[in-house]
């Protein structure tokens, strides 16, 4: 996230966001981690619908993002522990800050350890539980993959958490069963698949994200609200003095990087002591994590998601990876395939792009320009869209020449997006061929 600094409010833009529930859940609520709130799965398996008489599944392909991770880099840490230095030098921190800076630097140390950006032990327990399950979920497609020799074929963007998440998956389905190692091919790399946003077909929204002036209004007038400057002081002055506060010359940066700090604790929990977690929910109340939460996902809603309702720009490019989600069931129905899972693995500038063309749920109303997004108006939340270790999954299963989807999303079964017709009321599977229609692909 980009550092928050103050301006002021565009008067269209005067708007409150925090939801009316934050102060009645605890400190730790979900929301407010935004995209960096760890995976949960969606749906106990044991509620999945069963498919119609005589469907067998012949194949299972996902999109999902990394796993959990450590921080990207130190930025945060320094920036604070620099301020949390000088007051103690000072001796104008509160009984409660002088213990935040310990709790920082042991943060930091392990996310050090772990490597800036990489992988946690959660976030490789997300993985390889979620693997567990799929294997679980579909025990007759991968015994038919193992006795048939079919391939399991896993891509990743080539960023190393990516990679590392795709490893980890596979290697997790191997745990389960041992004879489908030799069909899984090593984790390759296909950037303009799952890293499109840093790709050629990337070059636009790279402009919109760098340019587009009325984005840096929207989201200036966003975070320039006095709610922001209020919030930023209520953190600081948990840790800090009020004198010491009046002197910092960027207090929402300040607070902006304890929350960023507070929101990638619980992806390094087992590398907390005794994996107890770090204890930053300590730091911020209840209202102003929410408050800091609604400006994360303020962010990523206008620059990964459902965006201005005038413009496509920031889920078109995800048509390459929906492209590939149909090219893989359509070339088993032709005959032409040998693979028996496709697996994928990215990040959230993708996930969450794919999410908004696909019309998932929380994914489906843009903001009207003028109108900006306020947890109020609009459902989207980054805890539920993409969380970390987030994923969708189609499974396909054949009768004859019939071929059926059912999709879950985190999980849970999850209907396609208005327009497209189940094979009966409030089923979860669909024809391909009514998929196409609706999508636009017959």
């Amino acid at each position: 996230m980009r550092r928050l600094t103050p301006v002021l409010t565009l008067g269209a833009l005067l708007l409150a966001a925090l939801p009316a529930h934050a102060a009645d859940d605890g400190p730790a609520h979900r929301e407010s981690y935004g995209t960096k709130a760890p995976y949960a799965p969606q749906r106990n398996p044991r509620d999945y619908q069963r498919p119609p008489a005589g469907f067998v599944p012949v194949l299972t392909e996902n999109v999902s993002r990394h796993g959990s991770r450590a921080a990207s880099d130190s930025e945060d840490g320094d920036l604070i522990l620099a301020l949390w230095d000088e007051a103690e030098a000072e001796g104008q921190l509160t009984r409660k800050g002088e213990e935040f800076g310990p709790r920082v630097r042991a943060l930091l140390a392990a996310m050090a350890k772990t490597g800036y950006g990489s992988l946690s032990g959660r976030g490789r327990q997300e993985l390889a539980d979620t693997a567990a399950r799929m294997h679980k979920r579909l025990p007759s497609l991968f015994a038919t993959i193992a006795r048939d020799g079919e391939k399991i074929d896993v891509v990743s963007s080539g960023q190393g958490r990516a990679v590392d998440s795709g490893n980890v998956f596979a290697g997790a389905l191997a745990d389960a069963d041992p004879a489908l190692r030799p069909l899984i091919g090593p984790t390759r790399t296909d950037k303009d698949l799952l890293y499109f946003h840093k790709a050629a077909g990337g070059a636009a929204y790279r402009d919109y994200i760098d340019h587009d002036q009325r984005l840096k209004d929207t989201l200036n007038g966003i975070t320039g609200q006095d709610r922001t400057r209020q919030a930023a002081r209520s953190v600081l002055r948990k840790i800090f003095t009020d004198s010491f506060v009046a002197r910092i010359q960027d207090p929402a940066g300040a607070a902006q990087a304890v929350y960023d700090l507070y929101a990638i604790a619980p992806a390094m929990s087992e590398e907390s002591p005794d994996g107890e977690g770090w204890g930053l929910e300590r730091y911020l109340s209840r209202t102003d994590a929410a408050w800091f939460g609604y400006l994360g996902d303020a962010e990523d809603f206008y620059e990964k998601g459902p965006g201005f309702s005038d413009s496509d720009i920031t889920y078109r490019m995800a048509g390459v990876l929906l492209d590939d989600l149909f090219e893989q069931a359509e070339a088993k129905r032709a005959g032409t395939s040998d693979l028996g899972a496709e697996l994928r693995f990215t990040h959230a500038e993708e996930l969450i792009p794919l999410a908004a063309l696909m019309g998932l749920p929380g994914s489906t109303r843009p903001a009207a320009p003028g109108e900006p997004y306020t947890y109020a108006g609009n459902p989207w939340r980054g805890a539920s869209v993409s969380p970390l270790g987030a994923n969708i999954q189609w499974d396909v299963f054949q009768k004859g020449d019939r071929y059926l989807v059912r999709m879950l999303y985190n999980e849970n079964e999850t209907a396609f997006r208005a327009g497209c017709r189940p094979v009966a009321r409030n089923s979860a599977f669909y024809d391909l061929d009514e998929l196409e229609r609706c999508f636009g692909r017959d």
